[in-house]
Formats: structure tokens, C-alpha cells, sequence
């Protein structure tokens, strides 16, 4: 009988084995069931499975009945094309409103709102791709593209977290802005590939002062947004900057444009730092929640994280590929890889030598 893997009980005995998206078997036909193979399962997005009408120990399988469930679709392969395309075209939408301020020119609201946030509206179909942006990132244009993606990746978080679209996408504004004072700063600072000197990262770290008075006066953007904009490099131990600000003096704002911007930096390198793989990167977020981050924040970053990179195809520090087949939320970085060729089973938790180097 063909059943929902939420239906599923230990004892079950497979009657088809289950493929991954690279069609090579999870868990091989005629398995007794176990709470790790449904937890497998479950994680691997498997919405149903043929399971015989007998249990292992002779007992009949009666599954309960489920209420139906409204879940919207996920984003399948071949949408990630047309998001590419319309990530692409927002970015350079993005440029040429960057070169305006560039020269000079004031912040034209509403060309911004209908530059980012018909994309940002994308974020219920996005799924896992809102973790690989970096994979879309240059270093020519990397200042457009970390603002577009800190954009995206703010009103995903944000929705993630409960709020309502007005407000998500208000969070998603202030990300992208976040950066604008950039357009008021050397050239030549901003641009430098090689680690900087104590000076030059003295004028970097004053760019979200000018991105506030780039958009203090700006008519139709909220109090909030220029708080976030303003304070989106503050860190809850006081280690941030412009301010120095702790704890409570940090809006919940820029406490999720934190999360998103430090996230798309490390996965891209920014220019003159070693770029990281999203997993050490999550890896170093879980650390600093503790800490620098808001620790709800990051938490539901990481559920997330967790949630879409189920089934995706990955490369190892040996080289080797596979695919994700589980993720504990309690240590994301070291999930268990289902390995291609052999299609042995690799708990990444048990071999610390080896990591996932990149997202396929």
C-alpha cells in the first residue's frame, strides 16, 4: 500500500525501495523500518512510500488517517532557472539605481521598492536557492550583488520568523540598503583585494553612517527601516560598529539583516577575506549566537537552512559527491551524506577530517 511518510511507523517493511533526486536508493526495498529511517525520510522530503499491509512482527499496518494539508509547492529544477534570471535582473536593476547615487543623485523610493520587492515576493518559491546566491556573486559587481542578496535573504528570514509581509518586506528593504552608503565612499577602498590596512577599514566601517543619511530624509521609508540600516553592523556584545551598541539598544531589525549579511559575505569571501563553505559558515553563526547574534535569529535561520538542504547534491573536502540525506539542526554542518558511485552512507559528525566544500 502506498502511504504518506508522516504515516509511517517503526516496523514497516518497505515494498520499493526510495530514490533521492539523483534516482539512487535512500533506503533500499524490503527495510524493516526504524525511527532513523523515518526520521530519513522525513528530512529527505519523501511525501510517500509503498509499505506492505503487514508489519515485520505479522501484525496488521492500519496507518492513521491525515488531514489533508495545504503546504505550497516547492521550487523544482527547472524554476531555479527563471529565479536565476529574475536574481540577475534585479541585480542590475540595483546597479544602475547604485550609479545614480554614485553621482550624486538623491534615493528615488519608489524605483527602489519596484526594483527589489517584486523579487523579494519571491521567497515563498525559492526553497533551497536562497543558501547558494554566492554561486551568482563576481567580484566586479560584488556590491550589488551582496545587496540584493542581504535583501532576499532578510524578508526570507523574516517571514520565516512570523512576520507579516508589510514588515517582511520592509526588513527586506533595509537589507538592500544597507549597503547604499558605498556609493559615497572611494572606489578604490571598497574594491581593495587584499587584506586592509587599519585606516581603510576605519572609512569601511563608516559606510552605514552614510547609507542612514543617504536615506534619513528619504520620504516613504519608516523610521525603523533607517535604524536598520544604520545599526545592521552592531553586535549584541558591543563589538560592532558605528556605534558600539549592545544587547537592547539593537532593533530586531538589523538583528536579521546581521544574520543575512554576515551569511552571503563569508559564502562569497567579500573581496579580500577566504571564502566559506554555507556550512561553515552556519557553523560559525551557531558560535556566535552565543554571543554577537540574536540567538532566536539564528535558530530559525538555521531550522531553515536544515529544512531545504534535504536532497541536495553536494561536493566533500575529498572530492567526492553525494547527496544530503538527514541534517541534525544541532549541528548542521556535519549532516549524513549518502555518497555517489558506492552509495554508502558518510556521517560527516564521525569523520571531522572531512567537510562539504560546495552546494552542486
Amino acid at each position: 500500500m502506498r502511504v504518506e511518510s508522516s504515516q509511517l511507523v517503526p516496523g514497516c517493511v518497505l515494498l520499493k525501495e526510495v530514490n533521492g533526486k539523483t534516482n539512487k536508493p535512500i533506503i533500499p526495498k524490503k527495510t524493516v523500518l526504524t525511527d532513523q529511517h523515518i526520521t530519513i525520510l522525513h528530512k529527505f522530503l519523501a511525501e510517500t512510500v509503498d509499505v506492505s499491509a503487514t508489519l515485520a512482527d505479522g501484525e496488521p499496518f492500519q496507518p492513521e488517517l491525515k488531514k489533508e494539508k495545504h503546504e505550497q509547492k516547492k521550487v523544482e529544477q527547472s524554476s531555479t532557472g527563471s529565479f536565476e534570471r529574475y536574481y540577475r535582473e534585479t541585480v542590475d536593476r540595483y546597479k544602475k539605481l547604485f550609479n545614480n547615487w554614485q553621482n550624486n543623485i538623491a534615493i528615488d523610493t519608489p524605483a527602489v521598492r519596484d526594483s527589489l520587492v517584486p523579487f523579494f515576493e519571491m521567497v515563498d518559491d525559492i526553497g533551497s536557492a536562497v543558501y547558494k546566491l554566492n554561486q551568482y556573486a563576481n567580484r566586479k559587481d560584488y556590491v550589488f550583488h551582496h545587496s540584493v542578496a542581504v535583501g532576499i535573504l532578510s524578508a526570507f528570514l523574516a517571514k520565516k520568523m512570523g512576520y507579516e509581509k508589510g514588515e517582511w518586506l520592509q526588513i527586506g528593504l533595509a537589507g538592500s540598503l544597507s549597503d547604499c552608503g558605498m556609493a559615497r565612499m572611494d572606489e578604490a577602498d571598497v574594491m581593495r583585494n587584499r587584506s586592509l590596512t587599519f585606516s581603510e577599514l576605519e572609512k569601511i566601517k563608516k559606510h552605514p553612517v552614510y547609507s542612514y543619511r543617504m536615506i534619513e530624509k528619504a520620504p516613504a521609508i519608516t523610521s525603523a527601516v533607517k535604524l536598520a540600516v544604520l545599526q545592521h553592523h552592531e553586535r549584541l556584545d558591543g563589538s560592532g560598529y558605528p556605534l558600539g551598541l549592545t544587547q537592547e539598544k539593537i532593533h530586531i531589525y538589523p538583528r536579521i539583516i546581521a544574520v543575512c549579511d554576515l551569511y552571503h559575505r563569508m559564502t562569497c569571501g567579500w573581496l579580500y577575506n577566504q571564502k566559506q563553505s554555507p556550512f561553515s559558515t552556519v557553523e560559525k553563526l551557531q558560535k556566535d549566537q552565543v554571543t554577537k547574534l540574536d540567538h532566536q535569529v539564528v535558530q530559525v535561520f538555521i531550522d531553515s537552512f536544515t529544512n531545504s538542504l534535504a536532497g541536495t547534491n553536494v561536493r566533500l573536502s575529498t572530492n567526492q559527491t553525494g547527496v544530503i540525506v538527514f541534517m541534525d539542526k544541532k549541528r548542521p554542518a556535519h549532516p549524513i551524506i549518502r555518497l555517489d558511485g558506492s552509495n554508502e552512507l558518510l556521517p560527516l559528525q564521525d569523520h571531522p577530517a572531512v567537510y562539504i566544500d560546495e552546494l552542486l
